[in-house]
């Protein structure tokens, strides 16, 4: 009796628990999102999908040094057309998929009564957590919020810079720091302890927060790639986005 039948069969599942997953460079911000986002489309492609997260600007760096990423999340416009430019991101593969924002959010009691833009003009000795204004597109939202402000110079001494947004929320919560200019979508979340002050910056005060995807070069022709971009775009995808915080793209 011929086997070819069986080891057809054999090879086929082989291939399938074999499959390479999809790297795919994620900011740190997009973290939970893209969790749900990657689960849902392992859940309808059957292709695996793995993440690293970091601060845009240091994927950025991962990436021009050569890290073999599939996509990247980033949480700007600039560093995925500075990648499309430079040959790194294929062309006319960018677009937006999140419009983020920020927030000034604390877990101090002693602000508890009061309003927290009203404690940024008068710190003292507080502490105020941002995000890096190098590599992390909303340490520069915060940034520029403070210059428009007028107190950049003065509230510099009082700055703890995170090497992420993921970990200048970390510094609030652990009360490292009284205040902190975090992303809307973190202060969105349940799990976190009831904030004493929260308010939103206004979009004006920053440049836009927008969030571009773009597919790497080291891709270019991954069907399972162009799929999962093509997910993100889709109305289920859209929901989760919107779901954490986040405002969306026309």
């Amino acid at each position: 009796m011929s086997h070819g039948p069986y080891i057809a069969i054999l090879l086929f599942a082989f291939s399938i628990s074999e499959a390479e997953p999809l790297t795919i460079a994620v900011t740190s911000s997009f973290t939970r999102p893209a969790q749900e986002i990657a689960a849902a489309y392992e859940g309808s492609s059957g292709n695996p999908v793995r993440m690293t997260t970091a601060s845009t600007g240091k994927l950025y760096a991962q990436i021009t040094n050569g890290a073999p990423f599939d996509i990247f999340l980033a949480a700007d416009t600039q560093r995925p057309q500075l990648l499309e430019r430079s040959g790194l991101g294929v062309a006319g593969t960018r677009f937006n998929y999140a419009i983020g924002s920020l927030v000034l959010w604390s877990l101090d009691p002693t602000l508890e009564a009061g309003s927290c833009k009203t404690a940024v003009d008068k710190l003292d000795s507080k502490r105020l957590a941002i995000a890096n204004p190098v590599t992390a597109p909303y340490g520069l939202a915060a940034m520029e919020f403070l210059q428009a402000q007028g107190v950049w110079e003065k509230v510099r001494p009082n700055l703890v810079y995170g090497e992420n947004i993921a970990q200048t929320l970390h510094f609030v919560v652990s009360r490292n720091a009284s205040l902190g200019l975090i992303a809307g979508s973190q202060a969105a979340d349940v799990r976190l302890p009831d904030a004493t002050c929260h308010w939103p910056v206004p979009a004006s005060m920053h440049q836009p927060l927008d969030h571009q995807a773009i597919l790497l070069q080291h891709a270019a022709g991954n069907r399972a790639a162009t799929a999962f971009l093509r997910f993100l775009r889709d109305d289920d995808a859209r929901q989760i986005i919107h779901a954490h915080g986040y405002r969306l793209p026309e």
